[in-house]
């Protein structure tokens, strides 16, 4: 399908659902390109009526009480997905800039012709403030930095600003996976698809590695498409509503560590279609990231913030001993 966009929005009882609907549709230069697909997470006094007869949208109506989390959310709106030729991966707390959807099929495009064969458009990008829009809203586009890995074993990423924007003609090139912003081929929903047993922390990190094993090259955008809103303050959370939301978390944790070997763990599960790629390694990503999962380190490169490297190391132990000196 040339040209369309699905649009995949997992949202949990959120008043800004709507305003972000509303923002992505009167922004898009080609609107009638859009197929949405919401996972409605809500409660009895919330209404999606403006949507629900439209046909452009796939709403997953789900009753608050019935969430499995996050990532249980946006497996299921992937199993929406019917052959648009991209997908753009949100939260339901965004704002648009005019014609995000030409941006985005540009810059796309444009690194297909650089030789990138799938690029991956993704970051935490700027930030807005429902309370005072548009006047907050961040001018400067966002990428991704490593922050540390948490004591569970996940990779945590904080935002940064891209150094002079104006500068750069394309995208630049990321080391990891933004959940709340992902552009890519449509085919990425059959090829990565979301893991329904994640709940929350190392979504991420195992989204950027799968991906990156898929033969997709990340990038960030160099311009602002978009904003997203971070606080959500005073808002419900879907581990505020579940009781037993610490064993989804506990299993989500120790399922991360498996997938990555991590701390010596020697358990072993079939991860089927939510494994790692055939096109490259975890090793290859470590050596392009600048991190090691065994040693839950990174290299001064990557702490620097520099630009990832080009992987020129011949063996897996010359690329250990960056991490042992």
């Amino acid at each position: 399908m040339k040209d369309k966009i699905f649009v995949q929005i997992a949202s949990y009882r959120d008043p800004e659902l709507i305003p972000t609907l509303d923002s992505c549709i009167n922004n898009a230069s080609h609107s009638e390109n859009l197929i949405f697909c919401v996972a409605w997470q809500h409660g009895p006094e919330e209404t999606l009526t403006k949507y629900l007869n439209n046909p452009a949208f796939k709403i997953i109506d789900i009753p608050f009480n019935e969430s499995k989390g996050a990532c249980w959310a946006r497996s299921l709106i992937q199993q929406k997905y019917d052959g648009e030729e991209f997908t753009l991966m949100l939260d339901s707390h965004h704002r648009f800039a005019k014609d995000w959807d030409i941006t985005l099929i540009e810059m796309y495009k444009s690194l297909q012709l650089k030789g990138h064969k799938k690029p991956l458009i993704t970051s935490y990008i700027p930030s807005y403030n429902p309370q005072n829009d548009p006047a907050e809203r961040v001018k400067n586009p966002w990428k991704m930095n490593f922050d540390k890995f948490i004591p569970e074993g996940a990779v945590f990423f904080m935002p940064a600003y891209v150094t002079d924007p104006k500068e750069l003609a394309e995208p630049i090139p990321a080391r990891f996976f933004s959940a709340h912003f992902c552009f890519t081929s449509g085919q990425f929903c059959k090829e990565v698809p979301y893991d329904p047993e994640y709940y929350f922390h190392g979504e991420e990190i195992s989204l950027a590695v799968r991906s990156f094993t898929w033969g997709y090259d990340l990038f960030h955008p160099n311009k602002v498409v978009a904003w997203h809103e971070y606080t959500r303050n005073n808002r419900i959370k879907q581990w505020d509503d579940d009781k037993q939301w610490w064993i989804k978390n506990d299993n989500c944790h120790k399922r991360n560590r498996i997938l990555f070997k991590m701390d010596g763990i020697t358990e072993e599960i079939d991860f089927k279609e939510y494994g790692f790629g055939p096109v490259r390694t975890l090793t290859d990503y470590e050596k392009y990231a600048g991190i090691s999962f065994k040693h839950r380190a990174a290299q001064k490169h990557t702490l620097n913030n520099l630009n990832p490297p080009n992987p020129s190391f011949s063996t897996e132990e010359e690329f250990e001993k960056l991490f042992l000196n």
